[in-house]
């Protein structure tokens, strides 16, 4: 029954029997828009900023394995760090069923042996069980170029594509809004959270990208279809095609982002609760909160973004103008015809 419901209603708005106005209420998104964008970027700053991963910092790793049934306190591991390096500020995780990892800033090679052993001791393995690492700072900053050189390179490309695609840069504009409205929030709940920003995370936010532009390009095509110059018809102004254009792709972006959510938070949970693999954990949660926002800006954002980048434009004032006559004289007729209709009862009740 509840399916047959929802199954009517997304007929009913596909129609234009009902309509959700999302565009006519833009104001509303725009606002809550703003309060999340802001909370995004002040919020990480005012808990000490993004927390970025070795591979961009560059640090010495070291890895303890330690036999099924061991002991895993990570307060061991912060402790024998301090004792050896007074002062420092390791990052320590647990990494599958069996691993402890610590992180520390880039160490010398008689810290890193130092570390090493007081690591194996600590936990009562011998010296083969603790692996060592270490990142120079110059390879994370070229990490952190190459990131920023696609993610630019990505943007361009599909700017242009889209343009091309919807014969109108305005919807190409309207696209990127949206995206980087998503890219910021992400980052935002990434930087509040206090989740490292590694390169998994990196390759789930170039990921978002590309999902978040699919399910604007979904409802785009269908505002395209339905303000072609054949079908803006005298019934609608262009706000309101483009508001129904949304109205009827609505359930299958609702669809589309349950569907895509159902594997990506069991990809989450495995990976942070059950299996412990960081990297895992950092993709998927960048699709999790990614595939979240991008579902709302496509609605509330980009549709509303590009209605108003062409409210202004000589040919949508004219049309709408005309939708607007046309519905006073339609009015006017209507109480025209119900006077006359009242006058013809009275003159019978005499």
């Amino acid at each position: 029954m509840a399916r047959r419901s929802f199954a009517e209603f997304g007929n009913a708005l596909y129609t234009g029997e009902k309509s959700i106005d999302f565009v006519g209420r833009r104001k509303i998104w725009y606002g809550i828009s703003i309060v999340l964008i802001i909370v995004a970027i002040v919020g990480p700053f005012l808990r000490g900023g993004f927390t970025f991963g070795i591979e961009f910092t560059g640090g010495s790793q070291f890895q303890v394995h330690i036999a099924e049934g061991g002991e895993r306190d990570l307060q061991i591991a912060i402790d024998t760090v301090e004792s050896v390096l007074p002062g420092a500020a390791p990052r320590v995780s647990l990494v599958g069923q069996t691993d402890i990892r610590v992180q520390t800033e880039q160490l010398e090679d008689n810290q890193s042996r130092e570390l090493h052993t007081a690591l194996a001791d600590a936990y009562g393995v011998s010296d083969e069980e603790v692996t060592a690492s270490y990142i120079g700072a110059s390879w994370g900053q070229d990490i952190t170029r190459q990131a920023l050189v696609g993610l630019i390179v990505f943007i361009l490309f599909a700017a242009l594509i889209m343009a091309l695609y919807f014969r109108t840069w305005k919807m190409s504009l309207a696209a990127l809004v949206a995206l980087f409205h998503d890219l910021i929030i992400t980052s935002g709940i990434y930087g509040l959270s206090g989740f490292e920003i590694t390169p998994a995370a990196v390759i789930g936010f170039l990921t978002i990208l590309g999902y978040s532009l699919y399910d604007t390009v979904v409802v785009f095509d269908k505002i395209r279809e339905n303000t072609a110059p054949g079908e803006l018809t005298e019934r609608r102004t262009f706000a309101e095609a483009v508001n129904l254009g949304v109205n009827q792709t609505l359930v299958r972006s609702i669809n589309t982002s349950v569907v895509a959510l159902l594997p990506v938070g069991s990809i989450l949970f495995i990976g942070a609760f059950v299996l412990g693999a960081g990297t895992l954990r950092d993709i998927a949660l960048a699709l999790f909160i990614g595939i979240l926002v991008g579902a709302y800006s496509t609605i509330f954002i980009a549709a509303p973004v590009y209605v108003q980048l062409r409210q202004g434009e000589d040919g949508i004032k004219k049309h709408d103008a005309r939708v607007l006559r046309a519905r006073e004289r339609e009015a006017a007729e209507g109480d025209a015809e119900g006077e006359l209709v009242e006058g013809t009862a009275d003159e019978a009740v005499v």
